[in-house]
């Protein structure tokens, strides 16, 4: 198996193993993130009733972006944005599920932008 599908499965495993610990509920919903090379995706998740509560990307008009969207200053945005639109949901606390990524780099600026919108985990 060459390196690149290595890590893609590694990571996978990882994230595997992250969901047998978390769920999301009515009360405390998941906050999945997913990140490609060039953008960032982050969502509210109940998954007992399987439904998407609030998400937020890079890709969304409403992230205010200077341009880039790979970088920590994006993830950043759409951890504010994700957290701005769960708040109006009525959601304030969370379970974190970084999706089998490492916690650093875009992952955590996300993180910690939501966490200063309000959102606890």
């Amino acid at each position: 198996m060459d390196r690149a599908k290595h890590k893609v499965v590694r990571r996978s495993r990882r994230h595997i193993g992250i969901r047998k610990m978390v769920e999301g509920t009515p009360e405390r919903p998941r906050l999945s993130v997913y990140k490609s090379l060039n953008h960032i995706y982050a969502q509210v998740i109940d998954d007992l009733a399987g439904k998407t509560i609030a998400s937020a990307s890079t890709l969304d008009k409403g992230a205010k972006l200077d341009g880039k969207t790979g970088n920590s200053a994006a993830a950043a945005a759409v951890g504010a944005l994700v957290a701005q639109r769960a708040k109006a949901k009525g959601v304030t606390k969370v379970a974190f599920d970084r999706g089998g990524f490492k916690f650093h780099g875009r992952v955590k600026a996300l993180a910690d932008a939501a966490r200063k919108e309000g959102l606890s985990f």
